[in-house]
């Protein structure tokens, strides 16, 4: 973290994950929309790379979101300036494996629902109470198509999406009748990011399949949305919303004939 950036003046945001893929493509957008931004990820290097693009804009922070200590000293450890968070986007997260259940390591399911769930879990409880005592915040949380339509070998992953769209609903029964808002993200099929990389364990190849033939989303995509549903009136709430590339649909329930 660097104190001694002087910040300027506008809203301020904070997103996870904004080392790469998502995360740097929403920084990118919000500071073109006015707002500071403290960007945290665990790839600190990358963070101040990515900060250096916008001087006094951008205030990097380095932070494993699985570490719960870290989670919660969070706020009290930035500087004074950038403590009153107006927008948080709790978008790290990951997918590990396509293995089927019984094949797939319990470690990997660990790992997700750690980053998935406990670390989104834990950043909203931080930055919640100042939200609801200032009566004004808007919460962001980036789940996934797989909470929603299943297949084979998303298990945890798919799980742990559902866990943060019916999270974000919860969210918004809570706060209710208070000026801070909650929409949940719904993206399908993004490539130019680090996902499928991650998921397949650096294997680029395996990792770079997916997107063959086909144009996906693309992390700009994404952070589109997320700059329409911040600019949106202020008594207006996005509780969710899904993004498919035009190539993807839900599709037929599966069927296995035999014989």
């Amino acid at each position: 973290m660097s104190p001694e950036i002087i910040p300027s003046s506008g809203p301020l945001a904070l997103v996870t994950g904004a080392s790469a893929g998502f995360g740097a493509a929403i920084t990118r957008r919000l500071v073109k929309d006015g707002y500071r931004v403290v960007a945290t990820a665990r790839r600190l290097d990358r963070l101040e790379a990515l900060a250096a693009e916008f001087p006094g804009r951008v205030l990097p922070a380095r932070l494993d979101v699985t570490d719960a200590d870290a989670v919660i000293a969070l706020p009290e450890a930035l500087p004074v300036a950038w403590r009153e968070i107006d927008v948080l986007v709790n978008n790290a997260g990951l997918a590990l494996g396509l293995d089927p259940a019984w094949k797939a390591d319990p470690a990997d399911w660990e790992t997700m629902v750690a980053t998935n769930v406990l670390g989104l879990m834990r950043t909203t409880r931080a930055f919640l109470p100042g939200m609801v005592a200032r009566d004004r915040g808007h919460v962001i949380n980036l789940s996934s198509t797989a909470g929603i339509y299943p297949y084979p070998g998303g298990h945890v992953y798919g799980a742990s999406k559902a866990f943060v769209t019916q999270f974000s609903l919860n969210l918004r029964a809570d706060l209710v009748g208070t000026g801070v808002r909650v929409t949940d993200l719904e993206p399908g099929l993004v490539g130019g990011s680090e996902f499928s990389l991650v998921r397949f364990a650096g294997d680029a190849e395996r990792a770079a399949a997916p997107y063959a033939g086909i144009t996906p989303l693309s992390p700009e995509d994404i952070a589109e949305a997320v700059g329409w549903v911040l600019a949106l009136p202020r008594h207006m709430n996005v509780n969710r919303m899904e993004l498919m590339p035009t190539c993807q649909a839900s599709g037929p329930l599966a069927i296995k004939r035999r014989g």
